[in-house]
């Protein structure tokens, strides 16, 4: 998992009600040492701040999996949300429910979703 913390992403002066720090030890506590996460500098999607891309793990990236990225995720039932997913397997591999669906954004680029269409 890339968790973005750059200009917008994980900026207190634009979410000043979020911990961006905390954000990242819930996820890495949630996640434990079988998933990485790392940040990463910006991914271009500002607007959608704070956002964080889930790889799929990599036999399920052979089978046609890609990347899913998320927007707003601002809050811990979001973050939850996004680890038990991870937990379950992530993309290709586990079922998103419906209310993590509605965080889902499109990558820079149009990149290919997690169904593998163009968004």
């Amino acid at each position: 998992m890339t968790v973005c913390r750059d200009c917008c992403c994980g900026n207190p002066g634009k979410h000043p009600a979020v911990d961006h720090d905390a954000q990242i030890e819930r996820l890495r506590s949630a996640l434990g040492p079988a998933h990485r996460v790392r940040t990463s500098l910006c991914l271009d999607v500002c607007a959608q701040s704070n956002v964080l891309v889930v790889q799929p793990a990599p036999e399920a990236r052979r089978r046609g999996a890609r990347p899913v990225w998320f927007g707003l995720v601002l809050d811990d039932v979001v973050l939850d949300d996004i680890a038990g997913y991870v937990r379950a397997g992530g993309p290709g591999r586990a079922p998103m429910s419906p209310m993590l669906e509605l965080s889902v954004i499109t990558a820079p680029g149009g990149a290919l979703g997690a169904a593998g269409v163009r968004a």
